[in-house]
């Protein structure tokens, strides 16, 4: 059976945490025990429609997170749109 690889490092992925919660961030690294991800949003429902908020309020946003495999569903490459406001929201390069 042939296993091809959905994503690689540096794409902007989003993630099914075993929580619940749907994570967006810039793949850093993959390992066999999880993923590192820079700048991690959790993808929220606001008033207008999706939204992206901070992970966590408590540290910096800037910085990269560990999320081990046993707590990550699924990841996927984000769609062009999130994407895009992803890379907006970080940088603040607009596309």
């Amino acid at each position: 059976m042939l296993i091809q690889k959905t994503h690689s490092v540096g794409d902007v992925v989003s993630m099914k945490l075993s929580t619940g919660e749907e994570i967006i961030g810039r793949l850093e690294e993959e390992s066999e025990t999880g993923y590192k991800l820079k700048k991690p949003f959790a993808i929220v429902m606001g008033q207008q429609g999706l939204a992206l908020a901070p992970f966590m309020f408590s540290t910096a946003n800037d910085q990269s997170m560990a999320f081990k495999h046993t707590n990550v569903m699924t990841v996927g490459i984000t769609i062009e749109e999130i994407s895009k406001q992803y890379v907006q929201q970080t940088t603040g390069i607009v596309t």
